[in-house]
């Protein structure tokens, strides 16, 4: 299978910074060949709170992908998220040019332009403006109007837009760490390329990614994205509630909800038993029954689901999630989240291992990684829309470069 290029995306976390290099392949087709992990402490919320570490976690992960892939990290695709993140709908007018009235491409860019003439505060830029259906002469629903004929062109848009300065720390992080970034990606865009389906998008899905800083929230119908929206809850708040309902340290806790955690404790596991560490030196740890667990846990993620689904009706688009909700991110490891989001979306829910990749596919396979995985299958479908990856530079160089600054 011949070889064309590499990706790579960036998925920088509140627990964890991620790498990954993906190969092309001529048929469109994407393996990973390298995996980066790095613990993450430069970030709170999504939100970048210190620089140096940020920074060092990033090129300890783009070292470890590095050596795995055996190629060198020129620029990537970088994931972004945080409570500062903001979007809205939108939407643009024009006249078509020309004299056959045939929409052209220029048209099609025009109009795009024009619906982003909105008031804007000067302290927030657009990461995103992504057309959601074009309207021609009152004919609604096209996905793509080029080559049609008509006398006025629409779009409807959702635009994304972030804090100028917190979307620069971020930026100043990843090229601290040598890499170039080739564009700015919303998590939410990421994950939905990793774990909906082509139909859920169509029908209409609801997908909730539950990071540890975050939950993020985005709906999507008629195979477009209409609704975003980010809760400032997320795994963390799990961790410090069973740290402090079990009275142990967050790193211990931590530990527990990753190897034991469960929402809703399942026949026999009233028997079960768990050891938890004690705070302070020589205190023995202690023997607690797994459904005080599940006692500590679901609470939380009942107001978790609960704020996203007032979120969802207070916006008009709960009539609008026809195939269900996609649960995904770390937390979505969680036993038992499913039953309890079902419960309170009266929905089907489903868990969203991402998809669409291959090599070691095995590595990457698990809701905790469909932000990265996302990323990498955003940089295929830029580069089969014509677009060129500033990854494509001879392993030779790069390498002789690096060669260089350590002498």
């Amino acid at each position: 299978m011949a070889k064309t290029g590499y990706v790579v995306a960036v998925d920088i976390g509140t627990r964890k910074v991620q790498a990954l290099i993906g190969e092309l392949s001529e048929e469109r087709k994407i393996e990973v060949i390298g995996v980066g992990l790095a613990e993450s402490k430069g970030l709170r919320k999504g939100v970048v709170v210190n620089l140096e570490a940020t920074t060092e976690a990033l090129k300890k992960a783009r070292q470890e992908a590095e050596l795995m892939a055996g190629v060198t990290i020129g620029s990537a695709f970088l994931g972004i998220s945080g409570a500062h993140i903001k979007s809205f709908n939108s939407r643009g007018v024009i006249a078509v040019s020309g004299r056959n009235r045939e929409i052209t491409q220029d048209d099609i860019r025009r109009v795009v332009e024009q619906s982003k003439a909105v008031s804007i505060p000067p302290d927030r830029e657009i990461i995103h403006v992504i057309p959601q259906e074009f309207v021609v002469d009152d004919q609604d629903g096209i996905r793509d109007p080029l080559g049609m004929n008509g006398i006025k062109l629409e779009v409807h848009v959702h635009i994304v837009t972030g804090a100028v300065t917190l979307v620069q720390n971020l930026r100043t992080c990843v090229e601290r760490a040598g890499i170039e970034i080739e564009e700015v990606v919303l998590n939410q865009i990421a994950d939905s390329l990793a774990v909906l389906t082509h139909d859920e998008k169509e029908l209409g899905a609801g997908l909730i990614d539950i990071g540890a800083g975050t939950t993020e929230v985005a709906i999507f119908e008629r195979g477009s994205l209409w609704y975003t929206s980010i809760i400032p809850l997320g795994g963390d708040n799990f961790t410090n509630d069973i740290a402090v309902g079990l009275r142990t340290a967050i790193p211990d806790a931590e530990k527990i909800k990753k190897k034991f955690g469960c929402v809703v404790s399942a026949p026999g596991e009233d028997q079960e038993t768990i050891e938890v560490p004690s705070v302070g030196k020589g205190r023995k740890p202690r023997v607690l029954s797994r459904q005080l667990l599940a006692e500590i846990i679901q609470p939380r993620a009942e107001e978790i689901f609960r704020l996203v689904d007032n979120d969802i009706k207070r916006m008009g688009y709960e009539k609008s999630l026809n195939s269900g909700i996609v649960l995904t991110g770390g937390t979505a490891l969680l036993e038992g989240l499913e039953d309890v989001a079902e419960e309170i979306f009266d929905l089907p829910v489903r868990r969203g291992d991402p998809s669409g990749v291959g090599g070691l596919a095995d590595r990457v396979g698990t809701p905790d990684n469909a932000t990265a995985t996302g990323l990498l299958l955003y940089g295929k479908a830029r580069l089969a829309k014509g677009g060129r990856t500033k990854e494509r530079k001879s392993r030779f160089w790069s390498r002789l470069k690096d060669f260089f600054k350590e002498e």
